[in-house]
């Protein structure tokens, strides 16, 4: 409430009308218990109105039917329509003074900068006054007196001004800043907005507020004018993020000067003393922000800097919504190069020579951590830049054409660990260095930490008796996420032959002791490409819905899953001399009730199959639908039984066409998915469990493995589809052959009863009423069975298209699965992707997610990951730039423009 408490006056909101009704009492109770009854409700919503403040329901109606405003914190607001609005009134007799002037212009209250292209106006007009050198109370002359009555003429137009006030931003939606400068002659101007997508991609900009200075009494150039401005804008984007909390949103500042673009991206150092401030002070304000060219004419911060009369105010999108195009993706901003121009180097620094480089960062060590990726690399580059130093400082025995030594890389390794310690225990080293303590609760103070005679902070700790190494006794600190810290990892990790958590661990600390290591080194190895290959975690998926087919009453068999079980071996007569032959059993399972059918089939070819169906179907009925898997995943068969039911196969198109013409659609799992199919996978386990308990070892005849086959599945039709209740008159458990017959197929027929009493219900309408029993039981006993999830609770490694991944093979090691890139994804009913499409180096195949493993980066170099494939993108590591050098000549420049600048700066 602190936050939203000016004085005596409380404002705020919440998202929904409950939470802002719980949120309203609370703030009531709590000032009541200090004896501040809180009066004088005021809202947007009627049901808090009535709430709140029942007594003056009326005149809050009132309110709300008409456009009668409330002052919030002095600014107009109008709570029926929920838009801030100005009404200004003007004095009957126009002032002719400059006091009087100057009391008409502070009634023009707008903290929020709403009104800048107008109050801007009044601004100059003011300042020409000054210029005059009038008193308060001398009369202006015509000519100013003419300008003012007009600009006060123009003010009657602001009663139909509406901003509304709500700016879109709520939870599960992404947001950017964005901040608009520009000066003239006359005035600077800022403007920031605020850009809102929600899930569904669709944006919003909202106008938050704006900030205008008058040009300075001296002359200055424009360039030095936008640079003002840029300053204005970065302390205005600054306050609105601190202010609304965003300090996790990226930010995008916008200039249409060339040349306050050009020293922004500079070194500060380079510049005189006016830029340099400036610069210096725009980089340290917001070092993450981006700073970005755009024309003129799409310069909403244009409209605040020159002015703009109230009637072209009102209708001026470029001001209420910024340019047309803020509101699109990234992808369709304007990428303007800005013009060339030969005033930026008006401002040089005479007798100096710098480098440009991308970053904005003033320290070389700084641009050396974010250009290289690897620490032997980096350490190296700096050995060669100091062992330059040093040769231009003369000193004895340093000469470049001498390989490099340990001496020369230890102090440029403790120099990156000096720099980094600077950067994020600033303040502790001065306490320590000083003759401190930290404070007991700090995160260091366990480490008892001092600062060695290098001014490196180290772990004080208790093995100073010890025979260690006097690094690994008292280990340089350094923070758990940083640039160095990242290099440091990587290094280790590769060192030790990318060995696990506790032995990268290990190895750093022998000098280094990272602040909670274990987090961002198990971090690490879980981003590395190698362990990620080897660990070959495959993706995971919520469990989807039951199908139709599943859960709702049908006949039986009219809904199918076909499966292949086998090879069987079969002999073709009793007795010696008889030879044998492969046969294989087709298992047809009903979707609904979860009986199955076995038909015995001795070929693999599309007409034995037919034939196999025809029989099924003359028994059980033509089916609506059948499933099955795509050829390759059928259990036993072989590989001619595979390419007959091949997704696509000519085979496989026949007996398509041949089900049709029966009203049967045939619909197939995605290949090298047997998960998908787990219905009949779990009746041919159940047959396979039966069956080898009954033949063994022994071959059979057709006649007789088709004999044993029927009383198998009898017994797997006679099979309780529910858990037995507590109640002991229910002697009989629900079974499959309860919707086949009646009864268990097992069961021993019941004795003819022709005496026995029917009830009322006799003949067709008995058989229903049992039938509707079954089907009641089936709901009531069966279906909650399903309603729990055994396995895949939750999704693991979403893909998306363009993921890299790894394809599964369980007849190959991990080093040996081709690499694919996602190219589709296939959305279920529920939206989530089970099924993807992939393109590798020689075709394009469709797999379930549950045979891949997702590669834990987004850009690549393949060629690392799987020698032989050649793909142009490179690894990135966190926190790195995007800017990377691959080739040993930019490399080289790169290092020759990095030890000049150190040079330079020495």
């Amino acid at each position: 409430m602190t936050e939203t408490r000016y004085v005596d006056d409380i404002y705020g909101g919440a998202d929904t009308e409950t939470e802002a009704i719980a949120i309203a009492k609370q703030t009531r109770e709590l000032c009541a218990a200090g004896c501040f009854p809180l009066t004088k409700w005021s809202s947007n919503s009627a049901r808090l109105l009535a709430t709140m403040s029942p007594n003056d329901q009326p005149v809050n109606s009132l309110r709300e039917i008409g456009d009668t405003t409330v002052k919030v914190l002095g600014v107009g607001w109008n709570p029926h329509h929920d838009v801030f609005q100005f009404n200004y009134h003007l004095a009957e007799d126009p002032p002719a003074t400059k006091r009087a002037i100057l009391s008409e212009i502070a009634r023009l209250y707008d903290p929020l900068g709403f009104l800048a292209p107008i109050i801007i106006k009044a601004k100059v007009i003011m300042q020409e006054l000054w210029l005059e050198k009038l008193g308060w109370d001398d009369q202006l002359a015509p000519t100013q007196l003419h300008k003012w009555t007009v600009f006060r003429a123009d003010l009657t137009n602001l009663a139909n001004l509406r901003v509304n006030r709500w700016i879109n931003l709520k939870e599960n939606v992404s947001a950017e800043l964005h901040g608009f400068s520009d000066a003239s002659q006359l005035a600077m101007a800022a403007v920031v907005y605020l850009k809102v997508t929600d899930l569904q991609g669709n944006s919003s900009v909202a106008l938050l507020c704006s900030k205008t200075q008058v040009a300075p009494l001296k002359p200055l150039t424009i360039p030095r004018l936008e640079l003002n401005a840029a300053v204005l804008l970065t302390r205005l984007t600054l306050y609105v993020r601190k202010t609304l909390n965003l300090e996790q949103i990226p930010i995008y500042l916008w200039t249409d000067s060339a040349v306050t673009l050009a020293w922004i991206q500079s070194q500060p150092s380079r510049w005189k003393t006016y830029v340099r401030n400036r610069v210096a002070k725009i980089q340290d304000t917001l070092p993450g922000s981006r700073w970005t060219f755009i024309a003129g004419k799409s310069n909403p911060a244009d409209c605040a800097s020159r002015g703009l009369s109230v009637g072209k105010l009102l209708k001026h999108p470029l001001w209420w919504s910024g340019p047309k195009w803020l509101s699109l993706s990234q992808e369709n901003w304007p990428t303007i190069e800005p013009p060339a121009t030969t005033a930026t180097h008006q401002e040089e620094r005479p007798g100096l020579t710098f480098m440009t480089f991308a970053k904005t960062d003033s320290h070389p060590l700084q641009i050396l951590l974010e250009r290289f990726s690897r620490w032997v690399s980096l350490v190296r580059t700096l050995g060669i830049c100091l062992r330059a130093i040093s040769r231009m400082k003369k000193v004895p025995q340093s000469s470049l054409a001498t390989p490099l030594s340990a001496g020369d890389l230890e102090p440029a390794k403790w120099l990156l660990v000096k720099y980094t310690q600077g950067q994020y225990f600033s303040s502790e080293l001065k306490l320590l260095s000083d003759g401190g303590f930290l404070p007991k609760n700090h995160p260091l103070a366990k480490l008892t930490p001092f600062v060695d005679y290098h001014g490196i902070l180290r772990v004080g700790g208790r093995l100073k008796n010890s025979l260690l190494d006097s690094q690994q006794k008292n280990p340089a600190i350094l923070p758990r996420y940083s640039l160095l810290t990242s290099l440091l990892i990587d290094h280790a990790h590769k060192r030790n032959f990318h060995g696990g958590t506790q032995l990268t661990l290990a190895a750093l600390r022998q000098s280094y002791w990272i602040i909670g290591g274990r987090v961002p080194v198990r971090s690490h190895i879980l981003r590395c490409v190698v362990c990620a290959r080897h660990r070959g975690v495959r993706a995971q998926q919520l469990m989807g819905q039951l199908p139709p087919s599943r859960v709702t009453p049908a006949r039986a068999f009219l809904h199918t899953g076909l499966d292949y079980a086998g090879p069987v071996t079969l002999k073709t007569l009793q007795g010696r001399g008889a030879k044998t032959y492969k046969g294989w059993i087709a298992v047809f399972v009903c979707f609904t009730t979860s009986a199955i059918h076995l038909e015995l089939v001795t070929d693999y070819s599309t007409g034995a199959f037919i034939a196999a169906y025809r029989r099924f179907a003359s028994r059980r009925g033509v089916c609506h639908t059948i499933y099955s898997d795509c050829g390759t995943n059928f259990v036993g068969a072989d590989a001619t039984l595979r390419a007959e039911f091949a997704s696509g196969s000519k085979s496989l198109g026949e007996l398509s066409h041949l089900l049709a013409t029966d009203g049967t659609t045939w619909k197939f799992n995605p290949p090298g998915a047997p998960h998908f199919g787990g219905k009949w996978e779990a009746a041919v386990k159940s047959i396979k469990f039966h069956l080898t308990r009954t033949i063994g070892e022994h071959l059979m005849t057709y006649e007789q493995l088709t004999t044993v086959l029927t009383q198998i599945e009898a017994v797997v039709n006679s099979r309780p589809l529910a858990p037995l209740s507590e109640d002991p008159a229910d002697l009989e458990p629900l079974t499959p052959g309860h919707f086949l017959i009646g009864e268990p197929l097992t069961a021993v027929p019941e004795p003819s009863l022709p005496s026995t009493t029917e009830s009322t219900l006799t003949g067709y309408k008995l058989l229903q009423q049992l039938l509707q029993q079954f089907w009641r039981r089936w709901s009531n006993e069966v279906l909650q069975r399903h309603q729990g999830i055994s396995k895949w609770h939750r999704a693991s490694n979403d893909i998306k298209v363009g993921s890299l991944v790894l394809l599964t093979d369980e007849r190959f090691p991990p080093t040996k699965w081709p690499l694919a890139r996602v190219i589709a994804i296939h959305p279920g009913k529920d939206g989530h992707t089970r099924v993807v499409t992939l393109k590798t180096a020689t075709t394009e195949l469709t797999r379930p997610i549950a045979k891949l493993c997702v590669l834990p980066i987004e850009d690549l170099d393949v060629s690392a990951v799987n020698p032989g494939e050649n793909v142009q993108s490179t690894p990135k590591l966190p926190g790195r730039s995007e800017v990377r050098l691959t080739r040993s000549k930019k490399a080289a420049l790169s290092r020759a423009q990095i030890t000049r600048q150190s040079i330079a700066n020495q």
